[in-house]
């Protein structure tokens, strides 16, 4: 359980150490570098290993897996840091939780994996609580495509590409080891958003903010580790429901930061109803998780 726990830590924490560096760097290099460290520090283990170079894909599913893997992961990072330009830290959380339903549903329909009735109360939970959530802002969003209305499409549209992700990924494990994956992805990542991406951006970064970058890159690795890890040792349904707890962590984190850095961290004014749909959608998470076993 600890594990999980510091899993969820260190991705509760990731959307407000994001948010703090978007006023003087792009989404776009944002990931660029996170994607670069992660890459170059995980091939040098991989090299002593020797794991690296990793064999090429020998058949054409695997090469179109892998492209539409790397490609998913790379825009799901990069929408997302957009997001958060436009909303909180917390409400990104909240809503990116669509993803692993998303991904239920590929399994549905596409791998013909079983839906359990346990399953199927924990999306009802999470659908309630994302409307409770943004219950005060329901009216802006309905209202038409505003800054907040569009950093909430975003959003969506992150947990989208990720749950496409993570369906290529479950493929592919056939043919890669997890790390060595998981490298591939960085790698070509980083490849495909140099184009776009302004390194030079680094130095309008102050010092804190420099050590925030650092963190958010290591923090690729680290969070990936410590959920294979948490697998490794315990079971994976466990894991995802208390994973669940992000939302809430986010929300704590971020109040802590703004106070603490105010000049780094906007403090979230959210209603006793959102704050309660945010409990929802971590309930909704967890029993969808657990309701595999029944």
């Amino acid at each position: 359980m600890g594990l999980a726990l510091v899993t969820a830590g260190l991705w509760g924490s990731l959307p407000v150490a994001l948010k703090s560096l978007l006023g003087s760097m792009g989404a776009e290099t944002v990931v660029w570098y996170r994607f670069t460290v992660a890459a170059v520090l995980l091939g040098l283990v991989l090299v002593w290993r020797r794991k690296l170079p990793a064999p090429l894909p020998r058949k054409r599913i695997v090469w179109k897996l892998l492209a539409a893997a790397c490609i998913a992961f790379a825009a799901n990072n990069v929408i997302f840091v957009m997001a958060l330009g436009y909303i909180t830290p917390t409400a990104a959380q909240v809503l990116i939780q669509l993803a692993p339903m998303m991904l239920l549903a590929g399994g549905v329909f596409v791998f013909k994996e079983r839906f359990h009735r346990g399953q199927g109360f924990g999306v009802l939970l999470l659908a309630s609580g994302v409307a409770l959530f943004f219950r005060d802002r329901l009216e802006e969003l309905l209202s038409g495509i505003g800054a907040y209305s569009f950093g909430v499409l975003l959003v969506v549209v992150a947990a989208a590409l990720w749950a496409g992700y993570a369906m290529a990924q479950k493929q592919l494990l056939t043919e890669y080891g997890s790390p060595v994956l998981m490298w591939m992805i960085y790698a070509s990542g980083a490849v495909m958003i140099l184009p776009i991406a302004s390194p030079s951006q680094l130095l309008a970064l102050d010092a804190v903010q420099v050590g925030v970058l650092l963190y958010c890159s290591l923090l690729t690795i680290l969070g990936y580790g410590a959920f294979a890890e948490a697998l490794a040792h315990w079971e994976a349904t466990r894991v995802s429901a208390v994973i669940a707890i992000t939302p809430l962590i986010t929300w704590s984190i971020n109040q802590a930061a703004s106070a603490v850095a105010p000049g780094y961290a906007q403090s979230e004014s959210f209603t006793l109803v959102s704050l309660a749909g945010a409990g929802l959608v971590t309930a909704g998470s967890a029993l969808t998780a657990l309701g595999k076993r029944g």
